[in-house]
């Protein structure tokens, strides 16, 4: 066999090596990630959900859903442990808003605003209406009469 027909398939091969090398690491990364959480620790499972671990045991896990509120849920569900900051920042996000001097920080530009600004008048008032509405009936009317006069 030529060189030429062998270095197709041996660059095949080794890529299919590196694409499973680099899935089996990131495996290992998230199997380490769940082995690593503790009691109180804040996490997201891969549905989303934001807990905090009560208990650990060999394949789940003990979650506080709100106070009072628990559920247990596979291991494999934890989609990623978050710092503690990060997820009282998520849970409660008033208090995440407050400046480092106690200043509640807004979330749009509205409040800095004049609020005295005048804002465009785009609904009809009824007084328009049957303004209008008599203006058309007066002008058929007209018109009806001139084809009457023809006759």
């Amino acid at each position: 066999m030529d060189i030429v027909v062998l270095f197709p398939l041996l660059l095949l091969i080794g890529a299919m090596f590196m694409m499973t090398r680099s899935a089996k690491k990131k495996q290992q990364q998230a199997m380490e990630m769940r082995d690593q959480v503790q009691p109180g620790t804040g996490i997201r499972t891969i549905g989303g959900l934001y807990a905090r671990v009560k208990e650990i045991g060999d394949d789940t896990v003990l979650l506080e859903l709100a106070p009072g509120v628990h559920a247990h849920f596979a291991k494999n569900a934890i989609g990623a442990v978050l710092e503690d900051d990060e997820y009282n920042a998520i849970i409660n996000p008033q208090a995440a808003e407050l400046d480092s001097d106690g200043t509640v920080v807004p979330d749009d530009a509205s409040s800095l605003t004049d609020s005295d600004t005048s804002k465009p008048n785009m609904v009809k008032d009824s007084d328009d209406d049957a303004a209008d509405a008599t203006d058309t009936d007066a002008s058929s009317d007209d018109t009806k009469k001139k084809g009457d006069d023809s006759k």
